[in-house]
């Protein structure tokens, strides 16, 4: 029984870390194409708050950085935008013994912004 709930364990492990990847990657993707450096931070975290629900994860906690500074660049200067989903993940429902009951998760992703696109 305690092989199985490891087995549990390490699969809700991967399907997390998957799940805060595809996050992070739509995140980073929706700041991309936003016209402002404001605009790009709150569609980064609504971005990654819809995939971590569509993908029904745990989240107990979950945190979204979004680094803009690429905004400030200058036209026809290549620069991108990157997004970093932290999650803590809720395991309390499993009771294997040694498995804590959450899990801190994160990923993060960059997108590049157009280089010729008015900033």
């Amino acid at each position: 029984m305690l092989f199985v709930g490891l087995i549990v364990f390490a699969g809700r492990v991967a399907i997390a870390n998957q799940a805060v990847g595809s996050a992070a990657t739509e995140a980073a993707r929706s700041a991309s194409i936003s016209r402002t450096q404001g605009q790009a931070t709150d569609t980064a975290r609504a971005a990654a708050a819809q995939a971590l629900s569509n993908q029904k994860v745990d989240c107990l906690r979950v945190s979204v950085d979004v680094d803009t500074s690429g905004f400030g660049a200058p036209v026809g200067t290549p620069a991108s935008i990157r997004a970093t989903v932290t999650c803590m993940v809720n395991l309390s429902d499993l009771s294997v013994p040694g498995v804590p009951g959450t899990r801190t998760i994160s990923a993060s992703m960059s997108s590049p912004l157009d280089t010729y696109r008015e900033r």
